[in-house]
């Protein structure tokens, strides 16, 4: 299930800078977009993963916890974004949607669902979702603008 979910982030960071603006860098805002894809692969598979696994409240938790780790990485990329001419809503909800389909589809190919959502909810819960873990690249560079 890994290769599957760190391909969507890497299919993500790709994908959105050709709706990306003509920025000063349209690569790195559909990058940093990525972050938003990122975000959104957590929250609509743990939501399909509470609701399909009885309600289990772990994957809420898991969530919440992830925002709490990452909420300054997506300031960070929206304030770096607009920064650089883009990070519209239009290129946000184009990361989500884009980010959401992807972790659905990987859902939707695995053989067993239950073992999915419980691999899943480890890999959020042990951090290796967190944007500074699955796009660290885009994380460095947006650091470095910030710090100009």
């Amino acid at each position: 299930m890994r290769p599957l979910i760190y391909t969507g982030l890497v299919w993500l960071a790709a994908l959105v800078p050709a709706h990306a603006q003509d920025g000063a860098n349209p690569e790195l805002v559909g990058e940093l977009m990525g972050f938003h894809g990122a975000k959104a692969i957590v929250s609509v598979m743990t939501t399909h993963c509470y609701e399909t696994t009885g309600l289990d409240s772990a994957y809420q938790e898991a969530n919440d916890n992830w925002q709490l780790r990452n909420i300054g990485f997506l300031d960070l990329a929206n304030r770096v974004a607009e920064g650089l001419g883009g990070g519209t809503p239009n290129e946000v909800k184009a990361a989500e949607t884009y980010g959401g389909s992807q972790i659905m589809s990987a859902y939707n190919q695995a053989e067993d669902k239950d073992s999915f959502c419980r691999g899943f909810l480890e890999q959020v819960n042990s951090g290796a979702l967190d944007i500074d873990m699955s796009l660290p690249a885009a994380l460095k560079k947006a650091q470095a603008i910030a710090t100009q």
